[in-house]
């Protein structure tokens, strides 16, 4: 006869080799907030719930790790998980389901009576979410393994990065509350990011008396710490005067616990948030958030990559350990971030080589001054890879020559979009100018306006022909419409692949991907989000499409083209007839309808129809 007290023996026996770092409780818990969510949580309705195991961690008292045990390995899990007295995987998501009112959950699902023939489910309940995810393998894990698999699970970076969000509206209302510039918040933010690196500086700054001694005690923090770092000269000048407004702003350096208010909260939500979810460009993503909520970002900087696109450049150039990248257009340095990213998964803990990779493999110019200092503050806090920004124009020979002597492999770029067309330099000038400084056979990844894809005449069709004529163009992906709406541009972009210094052979077939849908909502206060967490699955088909060039209908097609063809895959791609509904034309209607009726121009259509 099966014994469910064997399964509960092995389960024990597993966690309490970690007595040091979590509790254990049987049954009950002894905490008042636990026990009252389980009050109505019964397997069989109606009455108080009784999980085999409930465990918690000493430092992370967020997660609750809830364990089911049976004994028999066919009553591990049901068809619908709705037999919750029965079956281990069903009666585990139970209580996860009651209990992620209050906490995170891992409900872990254990059947079996012995060690070999035990059966192991996991599933993350992340807290105010309405299900649970699979997560993690078959077996059973150390207490730290799983803390660190949730604190770094795309489900837990999803809840934490809209817990960022949150706390970036508020930081920039209280911002705004005093009166302080948008271009200069991010830059404050840097500032006391950098500062708290500083052991010194991070236990005493909430001694000072005096907000004119905090002012002072920061900036100088922050010019030593980058000074430490081998930025010295005109470029530590340079970042001491982006940072110097610190010490003369009212609000920071005159009103009492102002400026101590704002790193307490800093350190808090985004510096707790970098420590936890590495190689991310908070920065970046914060230095959109506040423009989000200025009336004239246009006016203050840079239209910024969302990060997973980011991420999604350095897959498609296969970044490895031995890549060195540069970015010639480098803005808050995300591509370098998610560059370095990759670049530190493929050395597999190799120290040394890891301290190569941040010092010599990550090169970057950008020509505006308050962009370079959260560039060089970015991988400041990403510790390293800040000494190869570089300050100036990528057009100046002298940056070129700079740059080709460290012989970057890959390129990535989103070059500023022009606002007049006559004056401003065309965005593939700026793909040129990688491609002239990497290494034959290099790969450069940009992403530009789809009109440079689809200009067949003037200056852009010469600068086409001047690519082809030097490069090869291995692939052009349609971007997403709104994918910079977070920037408030309404841009519609395409990325463009090339291969340095080899010419585009006649008979080449490129590779163009209808890559519209990345699985991103639109929400308010949050901008556009992978709300359901879709991007991984689209991520996974994009780069397979992409590496093995495959032909899709409506989806990805290869064709052979010149410089005075459209280079987009709306142009020669297959139409996917099978996908069609009738709610499609019925879209379709509604939307021209509605277009007539906001221009006016529904009575001239009437009108028309009646001549």
């Amino acid at each position: 006869m099966a014994n469910e007290r064997k399964t509960e023996i092995i389960t024990r026996n597993h966690f309490s080799g970690f007595l040091d770092s979590i509790y254990i409780e049987e049954q009950r818990s002894d905490n008042p907030k636990i026990d009252k969510l389980l009050k109505t949580a019964s397997k069989k309705g109606g009455g108080k719930g009784y999980p085999e195991f409930i465990i918690s961690y000493k430092t992370n008292p967020d997660l609750l790790i809830v364990i089911e045990c049976k004994a028999d390995i066919t009553k591990h899990e049901s068809k619908d998980r709705d037999k919750y007295a029965d079956f281990s995987v069903d009666g585990a998501l139970l209580y996860a389901s009651y209990l992620s009112k209050g906490f995170d959950v891992l409900a872990i699902a254990v059947s079996g009576e012995t060690k070999q023939s035990l059966k192991i489910s996991h599933f993350l309940h992340l807290r105010d979410e309405k299900k649970a995810t699979p997560i993690f393998g078959d077996m059973f894990l150390s207490a730290e393994d799983y803390l660190n698999g949730y604190l770094k699970s795309p489900e837990k970076f999803r809840q934490d990065y809209n817990s960022l969000l949150d706390f970036t509206k508020q930081l920039n209302d209280k911002l705004h509350t005093y009166k302080i510039l948008e271009s200069q918040r991010s830059l404050l933010i840097s500032s006391i990011l950098i500062a708290l690196e500083n052991p010194a500086f991070k236990r005493s700054y909430a001694s000072h008396k005096k907000p004119e001694n905090l002012a002072a005690s920061l900036i100088q923090t922050v010019s030593d710490e980058l000074e430490n770092a081998n930025i010295t000269g005109k470029k530590l000048e340079n970042l001491n005067t982006q940072f110097s407004f610190i010490k003369t702003d009212t609000s920071l350096s005159k009103k009492e616990n102002v400026l101590k208010e704002i790193i307490d909260e800093i350190d808090e939500n985004i510096n707790a948030f970098i420590k936890t979810h590495k190689y991310f460009d908070v920065l970046g993503q914060l230095y959109i958030e506040f423009l989000r909520y200025a009336n004239s970002d246009k006016g203050l900087g840079i239209v910024l990559t969302p990060p997973h696109i980011t991420e999604f450049f350095a897959d498609l150039a296969q970044v490895n350990k031995n890549s060195i990248a540069y970015d010639n257009c480098t803005g808050t340095g995300g591509f370098l971030i998610s560059a370095m990213k990759k670049m530190i998964s493929d050395a597999k803990g190799d120290e040394e080589k890891i301290k190569e990779i941040k010092a010599m493999q990550l090169i970057g110019t950008e020509y505006q001054s308050h962009i370079f200092a959260l560039a060089v503050s970015n991988m400041y806090i990403h510790q390293d890879g800040k000494t190869n920004i570089i300050n100036g124009s990528c057009f100046d020979e002298e940056v070129i020559e700079e740059v080709k002597a460290k012989k970057p492999t890959v390129g990535f770029l989103n070059p500023p979009y022009k606002s007049n067309k006559k004056t401003d330099t065309d965005e593939l000038e700026f793909i040129l100018n990688n491609l002239e400084c990497l290494v034959d056979g290099g790969t450069c990844v940009a992403i530009v306006p789809m009109q440079s894809a689809l200009a067949t005449s003037g200056k852009v069709l010469e600068l086409k022909k001047k690519l082809l004529g030097k490069h090869t163009l291995q692939a052009v992906l349609s971007m997403p419409d709104e994918l910079f709406f977070n920037s408030k541009v309404g841009v519609v972009s395409c990325v463009m692949v090339f291969t340095a210094h080899k010419p585009h052979p006649n008979h080449k077939e490129t590779y163009f991907g209808y890559y519209k849908d990345d699985g991103f909502v639109k929400r308010k206060n949050k901008g556009r989000i992978d709300a359901y967490g879709k991007w991984q699955e689209i991520k996974e088909k994009w780069l397979t499409n992409f590496e093995n060039r495959k032909n899709e209908a409506g989806f990805s097609v290869n064709q052979i083209v010149t410089a005075d063809m459209e280079w987009a895959a709306e142009t020669y791609m297959e139409t996917d007839y099978s996908n069609l509904k009738d709610e499609n034309f019925e879209d379709t209607i509604l939307n021209y309808v509605t277009f007539l009726h906001s221009n006016k121009l529904l009575d001239k259509t009437q009108n028309y129809g009646n001549e």
